[in-house]
């Protein structure tokens, strides 16, 4: 039996392969880094609970071993210029988690175990640069001259697929001015912060600029939301991040830093998820890119995974075809979302910031609008009604 190729060992690469595992199929998976890679920064932060469950019908027990190292904290704060508007604490969960908070490089970890235990083959450092696609399968080309056939390819090679390029497909969206500072922060043993999220608007600390606090094991990510015209050596250098950190999270951290980075709000996604014969499959960032807040990127890209493996398993190509019609769908859904996230992060209209401003006052008296300041920096979050009840 010929394998299934995929491409990128990433936590959505990696879940394909996975998935395609728990259904017999042999697995191949090309990567174009080395074995025992660095990969720095938390990067995505929440696995929810629909991408736990999806992971854990890839490898029965995994959900347990990713929540059990996580975090989850039961307390949000929103506060609007240093002033509470919303905070709500909830119960412990009696069964599975609403969510878990790791660094996206110990999700790897611990899919990266979960594929060598289920049989699949890897090869690091395979840079994959050309494919050839036929009705009856795929061939893979890395820069050293190496090939690859297959049944099928599940492209997980991230933003910048080689895939997707080489096939011709187009990313259609659009992207946002300014930029956005994420830094990670490690715990002061013994006098760790709350355990809770906390999301600032217009923080009087960092002149006026939102700003946002996740826990994850072992410390917490910071973003800071930019202006246009801000410089980025003033905000997203260590050095700068050393200046305005203490007035968001108190004195003690400027030796915790761990990772910088900045990033722009961009929403695209591919104008198909697959190549004319269906033997190529987009999943993850080869197929959609979206912001960081309301946590679609990994999760959405999970779901695709868990979809192609589903669809490649049944042997026909107007499964491929359903399978990239229906997440192209659930994209398209996300970065709406993301968008009208985004419209409420960086308000263009005078408006948005008159509600905000009434809300913030109101929240005291009427608890649905702190309900709101709350909600809205994440976008709707009822699930593409593409996405088979899945939230993602």
């Amino acid at each position: 039996m010929s394998p299934v190729i995929v491409v990128g060992a990433g936590p959505v690469g990696l879940s394909a392969a996975l998935a395609l595992r728990a259904r017999d199929l042999p697995v191949t998976l090309l990567e174009a880094d080395p074995e025992g890679r660095e990969r720095p920064g938390s990067r995505a932060l929440f696995v929810h609970r629909e991408t736990l469950h999806l992971l854990d019908s890839m490898r029965p027990g995994l959900a347990d071993e990713i929540t059990a190292y996580g975090r989850t904290w039961q307390t949000k704060r929103t506060l609007y210029r240093g002033r509470e508007v919303y905070s709500r604490t909830f119960p412990p969960p009696s069964g599975p988690p609403p969510f878990t908070s790791l660094r996206q490089v110990d999700t790897e970890r611990f899919l990266l175990a979960a594929c060598k235990d289920a049989g699949v083959e890897f090869v690091w450092g395979a840079e994959v640069v050309g494919v050839r696609t036929g009705p009856t399968g795929v061939t893979l080309t890395d820069d050293e001259g190496r090939t690859w056939t297959g049944s099928h390819v599940v492209a997980a090679d991230g933003a910048r697929s080689a895939l997707r390029r080489e096939l011709g497909i187009a990313l259609e969206g659009s992207h946002a001015n300014g930029f956005h500072v994420v830094v990670d922060v490690a715990d002061i043993p013994g006098a760790e912060l709350p355990l809770e999220r906390v999301f600032h608007y217009e923080h009087p600390g960092v002149g006026g600029r939102s700003v946002m606090r996740v826990p994850f094991t072992g410390g917490f990510q910071l973003d800071l939301q930019c202006r246009d015209d801000d410089r980025q050596e003033a905000y997203g250098t260590e050095e700068s991040v050393r200046g305005w950190l203490p007035a968001v999270v108190g004195e003690g951290y400027a030796d915790r830093i761990l990772w910088v980075s900045t990033y722009r709000f961009l929403r695209k996604v591919a104008a198909t998820f697959t190549d004319p014969h269906h033997r190529v499959l987009l999943v993850g960032e080869a197929a959609h890119l979206f912001p960081p807040f309301g946590a679609r990127g990994m999760n959405s890209g999970i779901a695709d995974a868990a979809a192609a493996a589903e669809a490649i398993a049944t042997g026909v190509p107007e499964a491929v075809a359903h399978f990239a019609a229906a997440r192209r769908a659930a994209a398209l859904f996300n970065s709406a979302a993301a968008g009208t996230a985004l419209d409420h992060l960086r308000p263009r209209r005078r408006i948005v910031r008159a509600k905000q401003r009434a809300a913030a006052a109101l929240a005291p008296v009427l608890p649905w609008c702190g309900a709101w300041l709350e909600h809205a920096p994440y976008g709707p979050r009822n699930g593409s009604p593409a996405s088979a009840g899945r939230k993602y």
